[in-house]
């Protein structure tokens, strides 16, 4: 018998529970899904996804920590898809996140994407649709 797997969540670890979930309310329009805290083993995961998607981010805060997060260089990035990728763009960059040209692998495609990064150095690549 062959099982079916579904992807339901990734993990990322954060410095800064608030400016994190401010980061991706704002940038990405998530909404917090559940936030669990876990005091006796001093950390809080929260678990945020889109209004039309069932894959959830889980920032995970570990009380105790004062150093940022050393991502390392075998995680690249989360993916996000958008309509209007342009007007993405541009909002990201009123909003000043950190944010990479717009690009696109075929130059005769109509589509393209960009890399948005969060305030812990995690990025995500906004696509367009």
């Amino acid at each position: 018998m062959t099982q079916e797997y579904n992807v339901v969540h990734a993990c990322i670890r954060v410095l800064d529970l608030e400016k994190s979930i401010k980061f991706y309310q704002t940038a990405l329009n998530f909404e917090v899904a559940r936030k669990r805290d876990f005091p006796e083993a001093e950390f809080t995961l929260v678990y945020l996804k889109s209004k039309t998607s069932n894959f959830e981010l889980e920032l995970t805060y570990n009380y105790d920590r004062k150093e940022p997060y050393t991502i390392g260089n075998g995680f690249s990035h989360l993916a996000v898809t958008v309509e209007d990728l342009e007007a993405s763009y541009h909002k990201h960059q009123e909003l000043g996140y950190q944010v990479s040209e717009l690009k696109s692998l075929d130059k005769e495609a109509s589509g393209g994407y960009y890399f948005l990064t969060d305030p812990d150095g995690y990025r995500t690549e906004v696509i367009q649709k």
